[in-house]
């Protein structure tokens, strides 16, 4: 009875998720081409409860767009295309607040913070390039986990000049200790917020052929370009 419950939930979650990205996804207009590579086992629970998930794409775009998108001020928009992202998938449910040393993802409101992280810190590259959030707490840690933990995006480019430019694209969650799980079991965590991470990610990854990233609320490379 558990485990069919469990199955409803995700289906209903599913299907509910699969018609906001479908609906979003009729109104882009593809510049690149996008491919999902994630691993196979692309969500991971260790022994502990710790939690790694690797989702992966290969983008292939015009040579042009990606010397223009490959800049310190584009680097911070890439972060906040994703949490606009989440926002939008979600009908404005789950939004990010931006504070100086903090970013903090919460549902509806303030008071119910879902997680809470360390303002990110960013890298730049002639190859690759990453953006890295601390995970800090938050509603969905577990009270051992605190502190523990990061999400990041990480970009690397090929090195020759032909066309198609090909990019990998991989956003990554190491040493996550979800409170989910460490309440309802690991089935759980698996059937409901690991599988609606993953098909956020997935739906964010696509969504990235556009080549339009949202403008950063907080700008702090745009002195860089």
């Amino acid at each position: 009875m558990h485990n069919r419950t469990m199955e409803t939930a995700a289906a209903t979650i599913a299907a509910l998720f699969a018609w906001v990205l479908f609906r979003g996804r009729r109104q882009r207009r593809r510049r690149g081409r996008t491919y999902i590579v994630s691993p196979r086992n692309s969500t991971r629970v260790a022994a502990d409860g710790a939690v790694h998930s690797l989702q992966s794409a290969h983008i292939e775009l015009p040579r042009a767009e990606l010397d223009r998108l490959w800049a310190p001020a584009q680097l911070e928009n890439l972060g906040r295309t994703y949490w606009r992202f989440l926002s939008r998938a979600t009908l404005g449910a789950i939004r990010v607040i931006y504070g100086e040393h903090e970013r903090v993802v919460v549902l509806l409101a303030r008071p119910l913070r879902l997680l809470r992280f360390e303002a990110p810190t960013y890298t730049l590259e002639p190859d690759h390039a990453n953006i890295n959030w601390a995970i800090r707490d938050g509603l969905l840690v577990s009270p051992s986990g605190r502190g523990c933990g990061f999400l990041a995006v990480t970009v690397r480019r090929d090195t020759d000049r032909g066309e198609p430019a090909k990019v990998d694209v991989d956003v990554e969650v190491a040493n996550f200790y979800p409170a989910i799980a460490s309440g309802l079991g690991t089935n759980f965590y698996r059937a409901t917020q690991s599988f609606v991470h993953v098909l956020l990610t997935h739906a964010f990854l696509r969504s990235l052929d556009t080549l339009e990233l949202a403008e950063s609320k907080v700008g702090r490379l745009r002195q860089h370009d």
